[in-house]
Order: structure tokens, then sequence, then C-alpha cells
């Protein structure tokens, strides 16, 4: 199967609507890479360009994708195959009104960093340090249920989610709210920490190798709500609130239904066996919402589907 190219070019959105009209529309099973743009539509390219307030469009998502015979109540599986970064450097910046540490004395905002990439494309500098370079999806999502939200914004949809393990490798997984499920994806970073702490990764244009499928809904018994992510060694429930503790508590709302199916358990004992097994995890606490991800090792839970 021929690989086709999605462009930010072609189009991209700022805002996850329920009535999204599809870029392109693919079969499940595709295999597709996808073009994408610096989160700041490329307004920053040396450390003299500063961003004094957060823009009203920023974060562009390329898409929206259709998926033929996706469903509502189906589950689209998104293989992350490789992230290739498609500059030569990326940029972490703060800004007045955003981040974990705003409004600081210490703080100075806005300021811009470039980080150049290395000449072999493995680290990235940040005066005279390395650090590795690791590219993150920070936005990817589908079309939600019924509420808006911008690129901006995590949900049960996905969205905003800056999540580390979006990356080359790993398997996410959305709930499809509306036919033809509606994939966009963009805002990825040459590296980022978990938490996100003052805002940004280091923001850069990439390109995303993906295998898109669709899973039917009748044939699993798992009515997933929220974005969930595969790894080598676990299952990710990933969960976006108002508070780190609302949102953890979905996020492990979400594991204990995994290990009730799978263990057969009782939800009170499932939810015993969560605090044994499980491991909560920071994604970001800067966005609108705050998202949270909790682990279960596959030796505790096989699949989901």
């Amino acid at each position: 199967m021929s690989r086709e190219t999605v462009s930010h070019e072609d189009g991209a959105i700022y805002e996850f609507t329920p009535d999204l009209e599809a870029l392109a529309t693919v079969d499940s099973g595709a295999e597709l890479t996808i073009e994408t743009r610096d989160s700041l539509d490329g307004a920053v390219q040396t450390e003299s360009d500063v961003i004094e307030s957060v823009p009203e469009e920023v974060n562009a998502a390329t898409g929206p994708i259709a998926l033929e015979d996706a469903q509502p109540g189906d589950v689209l599986r998104v293989e992350i195959e490789a992230i290739r970064i498609a500059e030569d450097q990326g940029r972490v910046i703060t800004i007045d009104g955003f981040g974990l540490l705003d409004g600081h004395e210490d703080i100075e905002a806005p300021r811009t960093r470039m980080t150049p990439i290395s000449a072999d494309g493995e680290t990235l500098e940040f005066d005279d340090l390395e650090v590795p370079i690791d590219p993150v999806i920070g936005t990817i999502g589908v079309a939600p249920a019924s509420e808006s939200y911008t690129t901006l914004v995590p949900h049960d949809h996905g969205g905003n989610l800056d999540t580390t393990d979006m990356t080359a490798g790993n398997v996410a997984y959305f709930p499809v709210f509306q036919e033809g499920a509606m994939l966009a994806m963009g805002d990825c970073k040459a590296a980022m920490a978990d938490g996100e702490m003052c805002g940004t990764g280091s923001e850069i244009a990439t390109e995303i190798d993906v295998t898109l499928e669709v899973i039917d809904g009748d044939a699993t018994d798992i009515d997933l709500e929220r974005p969930l992510v595969e790894t080598d060694d676990a299952w990710k429930t990933i969960a976006s609130a108002e508070t780190l503790e609302a949102a953890c508590e979905l996020a492990n709302r979400d594991a204990i239904g995994l290990l009730e199916s799978e263990h057969g358990f009782e939800t009170t004992d499932a939810y015993l066996f969560s605090s044994l097994v499980g491991g909560l995890e920071i994604s970001q606490v800067v966005d609108p919402l705050v998202t949270v991800r909790n682990a279960v090792p596959k030796a505790y839970l096989s699949s989901p589907f």
C-alpha cells in the first residue's frame, strides 16, 4: 500500500468541532505521512521574535482526516511509526499569562530561546548543553461529541494532550464521536519534558508516519470514553480536567474499567489492584485543562480490545 501525504499546506484546523469537514478521506489501514508546521505558525525564527500573549489561532493541527466506515462508538487506532523533524531549529518560549510559573517575579516573559538542531539530527542545543531529540506530537485528536474546543484545549476527544508518550513506536487510541472520526494533529516538539512547565517544548515542524485503523465498537467490550496510549510495556489511560485531582480520578476510573474487564474483578477489587500496579504520570500542567495518564503494565493488562 502506497503512503499518501497530508500536508498543513492543504489544510489545518485551530478548533476541534463536532461538524468538521474532511480535508482527506482514507480507508481503514491507510498509511499516511502527515506534515505539520510549528505551533507558532512560523512567527518565531530568532530570539528577538517574542510572543507577548497567546495568539487567537495557535497550534495548527493538520487535517481533519476522515476514516471510511468510522462510526460513533468505534475506536480509532493511530500507530505512530516515525516522527521526523523538518527544520534546523526549534523554539522554546515564555508568554505573559501562560505557564506553570506565570507571574513569578524571577521569570521573564515574553522570552524566546532558539534551539538549533545538531548536524546529525540527534540533539538540540541550549547554551552549551545538548538535549536528545525525542519528537512528540503535542496536539492530536478527533471531532468531539458535542462541544467545540480550540486546539489549545485537551478533553475526551484528545486535542492538546502534550503527552510525551505520543511518540514514535507507540499507538494512540481515540473514541469515535462523529462519522469519519476526523483525525487531526500538530503542535510537535523536538523535545519536551513531562509537565511542559513553561508552556512549550522545543516547538518544531515535523513529518509523521502513521497507520490508521478503525476498530469496530461492536467487536470490543471496552466503551472507550477518552484517549488511551499503548507503549512497549504498558497501557496508559489519559484524562484531562480542571484540576490534577479530577484528571487523576478520571484516569484511574478508566484504568479500573480496563482491569475489571481483563480479570473479571468487581469494581472495588479493581480499585485495590490499581493501587498496586498503576502509575500516575503528569502529561502537562499549563493548558486550560491539565492532563495526566495512568500506566498499567502489560503484565497485568494484555489488551483492552
